[in-house]
């Protein structure tokens, strides 16, 4: 989701390596720039060596864990997140943030058949079992057009060659013609049921595997174990303060800019920029004279004027003053305050404003 790839990236479903790296790039996909990056949000810390700032965690704004999957193992604890549907992730952190109820089972990139009667949440304990599913071509050949979570082709075929040695099952061959599509044909042996044979290499090869979820995640700096859905919710819940933090920074700048914008009207309009005709002994006196030409006209300011302000507007360069410029000024400020009423009013609607941005 988040790496847009090109080249020979291997495969999952064959188990093939990717090319060497020289034969192969990667850069970031629009969904990523979208949902994992933002740098007034996020918050850094020194790298190792002290000489660059570098991202404590990403502010990641979708369930990306449980849309991927992880798989790891530490000392005394592993964890294992099965992946999840995009689609199905983003209609429960909908449903959630409208207090609904939802459920949420895994989605294999692989394909096959689940029976999730005991996913149990993800929970520790829990199980789901996957298949490939096998296609009956004729009375002596079956198809098999793809392979569970967590099997390549490979794999499957060694599983089937051993049944086959081990006397489990009666095949005369088996061919993998894998392409764009999975494809493992099987030859069975003379007057063998394909029904019956179907049945066996369920029972005894790849072709049927039992995964165990684990979602083991650290939560406050601890290990815990939680359920799929209480990650789902903790996700939402943190894509809801971030994207408040997104609109009160927002609304912060768009204040500002009002706030310099009215400045600079107030400068123009009211001719407060005559003050640096004047003959003032010193630089500091004519940023005094001009701060207190704006003494009358303060209170129509959201907040104090700094020096630092009265010098950006000292740096102007003051044209002949049109009216064309005041209308434009007052057009700025009127767009402005459009636009700060309609960032408070996603603050105030902010579980709308969190749903239309899932959508």
């Amino acid at each position: 989701l988040l790496i847009e790839t090109q080249g020979n990236w291997g495969d999952v479903r064959t188990g093939d390596d990717a090319a060497a790296p020289r034969y192969i790039e990667a850069r970031l996909s629009k969904f990523a720039l979208e949902v994992a990056f933002n740098a007034k949000t996020t918050n850094n810390q020194l790298s190792y060596d002290g000489r660059k700032n570098e991202p404590v965690t990403l502010p990641m704004k979708f369930p990306l864990l449980l849309a991927q999957g992880a798989e790891g193992i530490a000392v005394g604890l592993a964890t294992k997140i099965l992946p999840h549907n995009f689609c199905e992730l983003i209609e429960a952190s909908i449903k959630h943030l409208r207090g609904k109820k939802f459920e949420l089972l895994p989605d294999f990139l692989t394909g096959g058949i689940m029976d999730s009667t005991n996913y149990n949440e993800g929970k520790r304990g829990g199980k789901i079992r996957v298949r490939a599913i096998i296609e009956e071509v004729d009375k002596k050949t079956l198809v098999i057009r793809n392979v569970p979570y967590g099997v390549t082709t490979t794999t499957l075929m060694e599983s089937i060659v051993k049944a086959n040695e081990n006397g489990k099952i009666k095949i005369k061959k088996v061919t993998d013609h894998t392409a764009a599509e999975v494809e493992i044909i099987i030859e069975l042996a003379a007057g063998i049921s394909p029904d019956i044979t179907i049945d066996a290499l369920y029972a005894f090869t790849d072709c049927e595997v039992s995964i165990s979820p684990n979602a083991c995640v650290i939560a406050a700096n601890k290990p815990v174990f939680l359920t799929v859905t209480e990650l789902l919710k903790t996700s939402a819940d943190l894509t809801k303060d971030l994207l408040l933090k997104e609109l009160q920074i927002k609304l912060g700048e768009l204040q500002e800019k009002w706030h310099y914008t009215s400045l600079e009207k107030i400068f123009f309009e009211e001719k407060i920029y005559k003050e640096l005709e004047k003959k003032h002994e010193t630089w500091e006196k004519v940023l005094e004279a001009i701060d207190k030409a704006f003494t009358p006209f303060k209170k129509l300011l959201k907040r104090e004027i700094t020096r630092d302000d009265i010098i950006k507007l000292t740096e102007k360069p003051v044209r002949r003053i049109y009216k064309l410029d005041i209308e434009e000024l007052n057009e700025q400020i009127k767009n402005l305050e459009s636009d700060i009423k309609n960032v408070k009013n996603d603050i105030a609607n902010l579980t709308e404003y969190s749903v239309a941005y899932y959508e």
